[in-house]
């Protein structure tokens, strides 16, 4: 049994014979799975009154530890936004109150943005549904697998130059 790649493979391989569509394959596979991942963690994040992007900056807060604040600089550049889609989603938490903006202590000129109490409960609330979830969707692969994968994964993110949140 075949997946629905492999049928667009095949076409190409009966009409231009002279060209091997293998980088299709994993190109075509890698988008259509993350689709299909989108799709579940949209539903997921849904199903708790959150979009994945809210939960990104949440968590983002939330790894960086207490006081759970970080620059909109340093927010931006984890979330490869434009700086104006971090601003407005960085509104659009604050009017939930889940984050607050609060002074730079040490730069008069910079704004820092904080988990608040509420936004620090909803993070930490949902980050074991959420791992537990990502679980269930990768529960086709064995441990081996997985490890293979993450490896595999890994080395093409090195090769692209992806190596770093900074």
């Amino acid at each position: 049994m075949g997946d629905a790649v492999d049928v667009v493979l095949a076409q190409w391989r009966r009409e231009r014979p002279d060209v091997d569509p293998w980088p299709m394959g994993v190109i075509g596979r890698i988008s259509r799975l993350s689709r299909l991942l989108d799709r579940e963690l949209k539903e997921f994040f849904a199903g708790h009154g959150l979009e994945g992007w809210e939960f990104d900056v949440l968590a983002t807060l939330r790894r960086a530890g207490s006081p759970y604040e970080l620059t909109a600089g340093a927010l931006n550049r984890a979330a490869m936004v434009t700086s104006g889609a971090i601003t407005n989603r960085i509104d659009r938490l604050a009017a939930k109150e889940l984050v607050e903006r609060v002074p730079d202590g040490t730069d008069r000129r910079s704004v820092r943005v904080r988990l608040t109490e509420r936004g620090l409960a909803t993070v930490d609330e949902l980050v074991g549904l959420h791992v537990a979830n990502e679980a269930r969707l990768l529960a086709g692969l064995d441990p081996g697998e997985r490890d293979q994968l993450v490896s595999t994964l890994r080395g093409l993110l090195e090769s692209m130059g992806d190596t770093s949140l900074e």
